[in-house]
């Protein structure tokens, strides 16, 4: 079959890789003996226990559509630099008023204890970045089988699911995401891995997963690929970058799990989504997610004016590798996600002294300077292997940092510290942020608003000083920092 031209769709030919007839060759693939399997899924079909299924099973039998593959755009339209100029070091003349230190900075509201999951006997459990977790999976949910590899196959292991008592795995994944203040990728990342707890074949813990998603009441579907193995699209809220997606009517729908893995083909699939299944996967961060402790510490140090300062924090480990985990979707996610409260409280008492006495330009400098000279500078790509936006608190964590990630950190700490408007300021291949403060130097406008620039990767500079070969630039967007409370 020869490939579509862009934004077109094929229908399946009728004798074609998608065949509905089953294969004559069962070998030992399954335990189960042909007519046990027959019957088990002749009985599912009398069984469903909601009624949206029965006629969903029924359309997931018409006929597929062909639909091409794109891999959204990256990060940068251009490389970041590998270095970045240096000024020499000058004393930025103080102006402006004393800054007061917002009042909640060190009381953050404690939010009421939620029972814990309690560990059920024979029952499914996984360890969920350091919680452990106990699911109630009926046994005969297992019998859900991806056979034969093809359309039909899809529909028996629907069938077979929907007849089964799912209603216990519904209830701990929304009593588990209220107990651990999950968003919706701690949601995909919990679903993620109780299915491949049950199941060892990865085609039946993805559509396993979708159905679960799908009684969650989110927008996903499954979808062939070329050597009919599934392939799990998932509707998404914003944009996900370097990531294979599928424009299915009028909606994207992405490969979540190939996050920079490159395209993956053309794939069959059908358009309508499952009944009030409405919700596309968000991947703000508001509140972080309430995890087990596991505290670690980290200290950093840098000169200025000659002077050595040094600072000790915590972090928790269980919430970075949750933070290492996200793929690269739009840049409010990364600005506006709240910096864990151990290691806010940490950073707070450390810099306290030496910024509270300070008229604005000399706090704002100092906490500039901390940014710029304590977080070695480095390439994602020379790190990871490949672009990685940084959450705050992995700024904090990691050896190393480039420009958008000391963006973030400065942003969040200036938002939280003093409450002052500041913006993420995007360019071609580069991230700084400007602050809404009545200063003289270099600025951008922001809405019709002046915003003073204050570059966390300028190496020994003020605020107002931004780095010659972007200072007649016209940045490419701006992100709005707001004020959070975890």
């Amino acid at each position: 079959m020869q490939p579509n031209k862009d934004g077109e769709q094929k229908l399946f030919s009728q004798f074609g890789l998608f065949s509905l007839l089953l294969s004559i060759s069962f070998g030992n693939v399954y335990a189960q003996s042909f007519t046990e399997f027959k019957r088990i899924q002749s009985e599912s079909f009398t069984k469903f226990r909601d009624k949206r299924d029965t006629a969903f099973s029924t359309y997931l039998q018409a006929q597929w559509q062909e639909y091409n593959a794109y891999v959204s755009q990256p990060l940068y339209a251009k490389e970041k630099p590998k270095s970045l100029p240096h000024l020499l070091q000058h004393t930025a003349t103080p102006v402006g008023p004393h800054l007061l230190i917002q009042k909640n900075s060190f009381s953050k509201k404690k939010l009421e204890e939620i029972p814990k999951n309690i560990e059920i006997k024979g029952g499914v459990n996984i360890n969920y970045f350091g919680e452990n977790i106990s699911f109630d999976v009926a046994k005969s949910i297992k019998n859900a089988q991806y056979y034969p590899m093809n359309q039909k196959g899809i529909m028996n292991f629907f069938s077979v699911m929907a007849a089964n008592n799912y209603d216990a795995v519904v209830e701990t994944v929304n009593s588990t995401c209220k107990q651990l203040r999950l968003n919706d990728w701690g949601v995909y990342l919990l679903v993620d891995k109780l299915s491949k707890k049950i199941y060892t074949n990865t085609d039946e813990a993805k559509l396993f997963s979708w159905f679960i998603f799908s009684k969650l009441g989110y927008k996903m579907k499954v979808a062939l690929n070329k050597d009919n193995h599934i392939v799990l699209l998932s509707s998404v809220k914003g944009v996900m970058y370097s990531t294979p997606n599928y424009t299915l009517g009028n909606e994207k729908f992405y490969v979540v799990s190939h996050y920079d893995q490159g395209k993956i083909g053309n794939i069959y699939t059908y358009k309508k989504d499952y009944p009030n299944a409405e919700k596309s996967l968000d991947f703000s961060l508001k509140t972080l997610p309430s995890l087990q402790k596991n505290y670690k510490s980290r200290t950093v140090s840098f000169k200025e004016y000659g002077k050595l300062y040094t600072l000790s924090y915590q972090y928790n480990q269980n919430l970075l590798d949750f933070m290492a985990s996200y793929p690269q979707v739009d840049y409010k996610v990364f600005f506006n996600a709240p910096l864990e409260d151990v290691t806010y409280k940490n950073i707070i008492d450390g810099l306290k002294p030496y910024i509270k006495d300070k008229k604005a330009s000399g706090s704002l400098n100092f906490l500039l300077s901390f940014v710029q000279k304590a977080f070695k500078y480095e390439r994602d790509n020379e790190q990871f292997g490949h672009e990685k936006v940084m959450f705050a608190d992995e700024t904090l964590y990691y050896k190393a940092s480039d420009c958008e990630d000391r963006a973030v950190l400065y942003a969040r700490l200036v938002k939280d510290i003093f409450g002052i408007g500041v913006v993420g300021v995007k360019y071609k291949n580069h991230m700084s942020t400007a602050l809404h403060i009545p200063m003289s130097g270099d600025s951008v406008k922001v809405s019709g608003e002046r915003y003073v620039i204050a570059d966390p990767t300028y190496i020994n500079a003020s605020l107002g000083e931004n780095i010659p070969k972007y200072q007649s630039v016209i940045p490419d967007s701006f992100i709005h920092v707001r004020s959070v409370s975890n």
